[in-house]
Parts: C-alpha cells; sequence; structure tokens
C-alpha cells in the first residue's frame, strides 16, 4: 500500500511541476514574440511552439513530465486503478502554490479550501467503482461517432472561448485539452489490446493507434495554450474535472459499462457533483486567480493581449 501511494502522490508533483515549467516557457516564447504575431492566431501557442523547442525550461518541463507518467505507470503496476487515480488529481494541490509564486502571493485560505473541494470531489468520483469504465468490447461504430461530436464539441468551445475575458477562455481551452486526454486514454486502451491480442503488425495497420498520436498532441498543445492563457491552478482543475466526466461517458456509450445503480454509488457521484461546482465557484471567485489570470493575459498568449 505505502508503495503505490507514494509513487502517486510523486507522479501528481511530478505533473503539476511540469504544467508549472512549461508554462513558464510558454510566457517567456510569447513575451519574446515582440510583434505579438502569435495572437493573431486562433490557437497561439502553435505559432511559438517552434521557440519553446528551443527553451531549456520547456525540454526540462517535458522530462517532468515523462517523469510523472513512469511513476504513474509504476503506482498502476504495484497498486489499482482505484487507489491510484484519486491520488493523482492532488496535483491541483501542488499546483495552487505553484501558480501563486508566479504573482508573490501566497494562497488564501478560500483557495485552499476550493482546491480540497474540487481534489475531494474528484478523488470521490474516481473511487466510486465503475467511475470511467472502459470494460467490454468497443463499438467500433459508437466511437467514431464519439471521436465526431468530440471533435464538433472542442471546435464549438474554441469557438466560444474566441473574445471571452482570460479566465473564461483559458477555462474552455483547457476543457478541450481535458476531452483530448480522454480520447487519448480510450485510444491508448484500444491500441494496448490490440498489440497484445493481434501483434505489432497488425496495431501499426489499425487507426486507433495514429488517434492516439493525434488526440495526445493535441491535447498538449491545447493544454499549452490553457497554461499560458489565464490561471494554472484554474486550467488544471478544469482539465482534471472534465477528463474522467469525458471517460466515463466514453466507457458507458463507446465500451458497454453498466453504471452502478446502487444507492451508495449515486450518493457519492452526486457528493462528488456539489464538490466540485463548489470548489469551481471559489477558484472563479478568487483574488489570487484573477491576479494571476491578469498577469498571464498580459505577458502570455492571450489572442486581445494588451486590452485585458
Amino acid at each position: 500500500m505505502v508503495l503505490p501511494v507514494a509513487l502517486g502522490f510523486t507522479a501528481a508533483f511530478l505533473f503539476a511541476a511540469s504544467a508549472a515549467l512549461q508554462r513558464r516557457a510558454v510566457l517567456s516564447a510569447a513575451d519574446s514574440d515582440s510583434e505579438h504575431r502569435a495572437s493573431n492566431h486562433r490557437i497561439p501557442v502553435l505559432w511559438l511552439f517552434q521557440r519553446l523547442l528551443r527553451q531549456r525550461v520547456w525540454l526540462v518541463g517535458w522530462t517532468t513530465n515523462l517523469g510523472g507518467f513512469a511513476c504513474q505507470a509504476a503506482a498502476l503496476h504495484f497498486g489499482s486503478v482505484a487507489l491510484v487515480q484519486p491520488l493523482l488529481v492532488t496535483q491541483l494541490l501542488f499546483a495552487l502554490p505553484m501558480a501563486s509564486a508566479a504573482v508573490r502571493r501566497w494562497p488564501p485560505l478560500r483557495d485552499w479550501l476550493a482546491a480540497l473541494a474540487i481534489t475531494g470531489g474528484l478523488a470521490l468520483f474516481l473511487s466510486v467503482e465503475g467511475a470511467a469504465p472502459m470494460e467490454g468490447e468497443p463499438d467500433r461504430g459508437r466511437l467514431v461517432v464519439a471521436l465526431v461530436v468530440a471533435a464538433l464539441t472542442i471546435a464549438a468551445l474554441l469557438q466560444l472561448a474566441q473574445n471571452r475575458g482570460p479566465l473564461a477562455y483559458s477555462a474552455l481551452v483547457a476543457a478541450c485539452a481535458g476531452i483530448c486526454y480522454a480520447l487519448s486514454a480510450a485510444m491508448m486502451k484500444l491500441t494496448a489490446d490490440s498489440l497484445i491480442r493481434e501483434g505489432v503488425l497488425a496495431t501499426a495497420t489499425d487507426w486507433p493507434g495514429y488517434l492516439l498520436a493525434v488526440t495526445t498532441l493535441s491535447g498538449l498543445v491545447l493544454g499549452h495554450q490553457a497554461y499560458g492563457s489565464g490561471s494554472l491552478s484554474a486550467a488544471v482543475a478544469v482539465m482534471s474535472t472534465v477528463n474522467p466526466v469525458v471517460s466515463f461517458t466514453i466507457g458507458l456509450l463507446v465500451f458497454g459499462a453498466v453504471p452502478s445503480t446502487e444507492p451508495g454509488p449515486l450518493a457519492a457521484v452526486a457528493v462528488a457533483g456539489v464538490l466540485l461546482i463548489v470548489g469551481a465557484s471559489g477558484l472563479a471567485h478568487s483574488p489570487a486567480v484573477r491576479m494571476e489570470t491578469r498577469s498571464t493575459a498580459t505577458h502570455g498568449v492571450y489572442p486581445i493581449r494588451g486590452n485585458v
């Protein structure tokens, strides 16, 4: 029990540190864009990626992210999904002081309570048996429909984000990244199953592996956009919430999973939803989060820089 818990907390810390380092690199790259050409793009960070690849801070952040994945994989090897996944959502608690360090202001008590509410809600949701299920044989026809719906949802959210305030813009883009990571998890399961059952050649000629690359890369790009447009802690909170919710939906619609109808699990899901709403509202109205968002919007990749 001790080893997977320690590895899970280590992975959560490394993921939070990676987000903070990557955000710092994005802000630095945006500040070097003296003509603000990146701001003319619908996804400004795409224009900046050529500069990010040359930044040591970004490379360190990416290496830290790989370390987080290694710790997560080790934790899942020694422990169950039900034990490890709830531990990973504590990255928000690590991200909160890292985000506040950018504005040199320690998070107030209300921010900690909001972060605890979100973390507790996610942990409770992920601890419920059957949450984010991926068992059973997937229906590929339904999977294609889910992919189309997800792509349209992402396009709609990105369109909705345009001309919004920096906090709303960052949250909507972070939601898109969360959708991409949930799709990536589904593609990862399909690819891993195909690799084990049918071998490398069959997997290489099947489309889920290529969609795994597309969804992972899209999540990476959109995550960077969210980090560099608003509050780091708010972006991490949105991504951490959207990911399991979309995974849960995919499990029901694509993998044929059956949700529990017992009173206990239903009550746990309801309490988790209340905690998420309370925590999200607390972070959205936090003065520290708004201060961080204004600073990022002025110096980051927010599309309307200089007019916040």
